[in-house]
């Protein structure tokens, strides 16, 4: 859904190229993570400015894990800053916090940040900031069929908007806009059911050098776009959904 000054409601991002932006500089690992969750705090700034509704970065997957443990954990320890860092500033901008994933499966300290920020903000309204935290689109999806199957649901009564409700990004709209840095060309197991409909756009920029001037080269991409969803020959107007 594409509002009247044609921005998109929801934008999500796959952060991609912190290792590679910090070795083409013979820099460490860790100085591109750190890199790139500068340029996270600057893109959620400007997306608020913008008028993006909801934003989801692409934070952590399911397959993450299988990183050096030192790496995971001093992405967790960014994580943590970060929490205790924006805290303010998202109350400050009215953003509200989501987490999309396994809660449960992050450290204690991690859960505990996170945890904190999401009651803080739970009452802002302006946007919604959604980190994909040991995310797997794939589990997602099996998650709500389960959940579906405890409480009897078949047949008729399983609908799109019933699965979609069992979903964590129950509530929201799907993405209309999904962003890739790096060069790669590939969803990597994210939002598999929420991008059915969304516009796809792919960058080699790397995360740490996607700025400002970089998401609003993509929004202007976006809106040179004509949006179908499957109707022949039939543009949706602004404002229409895929609901």
């Amino acid at each position: 859904m594409t509002d009247s000054t044609g921005v998109p409601a929801h934008v999500a991002i796959i952060m991609d190229g912190n290792g590679r932006w910090a070795t083409g500089r013979g820099l460490s690992r860790s100085e591109g993570h750190r890199a790139g969750t500068r340029a996270a705090k600057a893109i959620v700034t400007r997306c608020r400015e913008l008028g993006v509704r909801h934003l989801t970065l692409y934070t952590f997957s399911r397959e993450n894990w299988s990183r050096p443990k030192d790496e995971v954990a001093l992405l967790f320890d960014l994580l943590v800053d970060y929490m205790r860092g924006e805290l303010q500033n998202l109350l400050d901008q009215d953003i509200r916090l989501k987490v999309l994933g396994e809660m449960d499966g992050l450290p204690f300290i991690a859960r505990q940040a996170l945890s904190h920020v999401i009651n803080k903000t739970a009452h802002c309204a302006t946007m919604t900031l959604n980190l994909a935290l040991n995310y797997s689109g794939r589990d997602e999806i099996l998650r709500a069929a389960r959940a579906l199957s405890a409480k009897g649901i078949t047949g008729e009564a399983l609908t799109e908007e019933a699965f979609a409700a069992e979903l964590y990004t129950a509530g929201q709209p799907d993405p209309d806009l999904i962003i890739r840095t790096s060069g790669e060309l590939r969803l990597s197991n994210y939002l598999l059911f929420q991008a059915a409909y969304a516009e796809f756009y792919f960058t080699d920029t790397y995360w740490p050098d996607f700025d400002a001037a970089e998401l609003e080269r993509a929004l202007a991409d976006y809106q040179n776009r004509q949006r179908r969803f499957g109707k022949t020959g039939q543009q949706l107007e602004s404002g229409d959904t895929n609901k």
